[in-house]
């Protein structure tokens, strides 16, 4: 092979020494021709009067439907708002803020900027194709794509934006290009454009007198409009970008450090948002992010796309009603000021509803933020337990599994009958303050009693349990050193959405399927963009784990001791439900489902300010029977599968705790299993278990109590090593 490739290589050598003079030729007539079709086509291209660069690709609207495709849900360019001034009535606050973030060298480049379209062309190296696209754009280039071209990534694209751009500068003064831009090209939030309409829509001033701070805040919006809405949910980044505006200014001459510093400690205060005709704002938006994030902002205000979204307009219109009532009512109820809701079909995925809030437009509390949706979330309170117990059955536990719910201190650094709970100890209490003594897995979760879920935790494995909550699709969870044995009395941060879906899992017998907003995309020319028809799904839980945990969450018997049976139960369906409040009552849940669909609620304030009730079903519950009640009606009448299960075979796991051990006395759990190996030999020496006399001294007191021969010697042997997990 090697000397085959030699002997080609010689011999190409060979003619090209014999030709050289030829070939040179050829190539420079070859070159020359490719240069002259070049200068030709570039000189066909004209540049249309400056009267013609108005609205010419108002036409490429993109709408966003209903799962029909028949309910306009918000066309992104409907009732387009401008209004155009000259550039003397611009200030230059917001001139300079503009260029000195997107294009610092407009007053010296020709229309295109040789090192930022070097910059382009490494990120497309290193990213692919659409990221050098979407780099290294002049403000002048921007005017061309804004106004003259289609939006489409391809080559013979960007080489006629440049050449555009070029002869743009030659017919064009820079002021007359930068009067195009800030009325003609910049857009915000869809339907607002130019910097006079976003001025007077968000600070109700003219853009002539806009400050620096605001001025900031229009330039840093521009990238990403909805992303950085001032009545979105990610405020944070949007200051974030202010400040990096202003260093920017301040980096290429335009204010002084002291006026950097003054800008950025400025207090900027932005009007409420104006209603609009848009139907279910928080998932169009949710949609809208999405779009961007794929497919970048140009594609997504000048596509001329039609978005159909997986939204169910008759569910969504009812949820956003009855969350509004309800919500409202639980103001001088219980304190709570805002609620959220997410539905979904578990078995595609399809986001069927989305309330962010009691009312988007509310500025009280405030409604533009998406409670539902946006990371890091809230805590879930006992919504999070069924991980732990799905977690504690694949490792060989079953629902009639036995644990001691009595007083227990679980952090190794207090003492065993230290019962305080706060800072280093960790001795939970249950909603109702009452301890019931010996309870099965199957009521402890039913009834949301905390001390067993806590042990339930400790049995099932922290690492693990995290794991199959992270796996069945929960995003925003850390690593188990942030939280410790808390984690299953909803100590992380959740979303709703994400909790949702996850609960989806359980409905469809461990299949997930990741949540879906968007169904089909397709062009102005009705080609497809985008199918999400026909989604995959991943199993990520056993078959018979999310069956035993479905037969648990919807047993009413065993969930009755609770006392909110009338909101939780359906005397002609099967729904599996749990509830959850956080311990400082900030939060309150109630997610539920059936085989075909899954509903999450969440109830509680913007501002983390606790409510003045702590049971979830009284707060939510109402909201959430509502909803199950017109929703249902509308899906078949199903049930949860279930399969025969073998018994255990260990007593202790089936739930016999009354049988003796060795020195003739009952004993908690951690004397029949070993944690590690809950199916294996029962441990020689229980004692080695950090958790063993945490548990066991409490039982002894409470079998003797009860007047079961019982041991209260305190003097039990600690165990030898310590955890410092609570």
């Amino acid at each position: 092979m090697v000397s085959t490739l030699r002997r080609y290589l010689k011999r190409a050598w060979r003619f090209v020494r014999k030709h050289w003079k030829a070939i040179i030729v050829w190539g420079m007539s070859a070159g020359f021709i490719l240069v002259g079709a070049f200068l030709l086509w570039a000189a066909t291209l004209q540049i249309p009067d400056l009267s013609s660069l108005q609205n010419t690709k108002q036409e490429q609207s993109v709408k966003i439907y209903d799962r029909t495709g028949t309910v306009l849900l918000y066309d992104l360019h409907d009732d387009k708002q401008r209004t155009i001034v000259p550039l003397n009535q611009i200030s230059p606050e917001i001139q300079h803020a503009v260029i000195a973030i997107e294009d610092p060298g407009f007053y010296q480049h020709g229309g295109i900027d040789p090192k930022a379209i070097l910059r382009a062309i490494v990120s497309h190296l290193s990213f692919g194709i659409l990221a050098a696209y979407s780099g290294g754009s002049t403000i002048t280039q921007q005017v061309v794509k804004g106004s003259l071209l289609v939006n489409t990534q391809t080559i013979a694209r960007k080489l006629k934006e440049w050449i555009l751009a070029v002869k743009m500068e030659q017919v064009y003064t820079k002021d007359q290009i930068l009067e195009l831009y800030l009325n003609q090209v910049v857009s915000y939030s869809g339907n607002i454009y130019g910097v006079e309409e976003a001025s007077e829509t968000f600070f109700g001033k003219r853009a002539s007198d806009l400050t620096t701070a605001e001025a900031a805040y229009l330039a840093a919006m521009l990238p990403a409009p909805s992303y950085y809405s001032p009545y979105g949910s990610h405020l944070d980044a949007l200051d974030s970008r202010k400040n990096l505006v202003l260093e920017k200014e301040f980096e290429h001459g335009y204010l002084t450090e002291d006026q950097m510093k003054a800008a950025e400690a400025e207090k900027v205060v932005f009007l409420p948002q104006k209603s609009s005709s848009i139907q279910a704002p928080h998932f169009v938006f949710y949609v809208e992010q999405y779009l961007e994030n794929k497919y970048g902002v140009d594609a997504v205000q000048e596509g001329g796309w039609k978005v159909t979204t997986t939204l169910d307009a008759d569910l969504q219109a009812q949820a956003q009603s009855i969350v509004q009532a309800g919500a409202l009512a639980n103001v001088s109820k219980f304190n709570a000021s805002n609620a959220a809701l997410v539905a979904i079909d578990p078995r595609d995925g399809n986001i069927l509803a989305m309330v962010g809030s009691r009312n988007y437009f509310d500025t009280e509390i405030p409604g533009a933020y998406n409670v539902a949706a946006t990371p890091p979330g809230r805590q879930p309170g006992s919504t999070f337990k069924p991980f732990a117990y799905a977690e504690a059955f694949m490792k060989g536990y079953t629902p009639d599994t036995v644990v001691f719910d009595v007083p227990t201190q679980f952090s190794t650094t207090c003492a065993w009958n230290d019962l305080t709970n706060g800072g280093n100890c960790f001795a939970p209490q249950n909603y109702d303050n009452e301890f019931r003594g010996p309870i099965s897995f199957r009521d402890a979760l039913a009834q949301s009693i905390n001390v067993p879920s806590v042990k339930v935790l400790y049995l099932a494995g922290l690492n693990d349990t995290l794991e199959l909550a992270k796996s069945m699709g929960i995003s925003t969870l850390g690593d188990a050193s942030q939280y410790g044995l808390t984690l299953v009395l909803g100590g992380g941060e959740v979303t709703l959405l994400d909790m949702t879906s996850a609960y989806g899992a359980f409905a469809t017998n461990g299949v997930r399927y990741a949540p879906i907003s968007v169904l089909k995309i397709e062009d102005a020319q009705g080609n497809v963009i985008e199918d999400n028809t026909h989604p995959a799904g991943t199993q990520v839980l056993p078959e018979n784990i999310a069956e035993e945990i479905n037969d648990v969450l919807s047993d009413n018997v065993a969930r009755e001791p609770l006392g909110v049976n009338s909101a939780l139960a359906f005397p002609d369906r099967e729904v599996a439900v749990k509830t959850g409040t956080t311990n400082n009552y900030k939060d309150a849940w109630t997610i539920g489902y059936t085989p075909s669909f899954v509903m999450g609620m969440w109830a509680g304030n913007n501002d983390n300010t606790p409510m003045t009730h702590n049971v979830s079903g009284l707060i939510v519950g109402p909201m959430w029977r509502k909803v199950m009640d017109y929703e249902l009606p509308k899906l078949p009448v199903e049930t949860f599968s279930r399969q025969e299960e073998a018994p255990a075979d260990k007593p202790v796991l089936n739930g016999i705790w009354q049988t003796p051990g060795a020195d003739g006395l009952q004993h908690e759990i951690l004397y029949w299993v070993d944690k590690n190996n809950p199916t294996g030999p029962q441990p020689t020496n229980p004692q080695d278990d950090p958790q063993y006399t945490r548990w066991e001294l409490p039982v002894q007191n409470w079998l003797v109590s009860h007047g079961y021969i019982g041991n209260t010697n305190q003097t039990l042997t600690p165990a030898t090593t310590t955890s410092t997990s609570i």
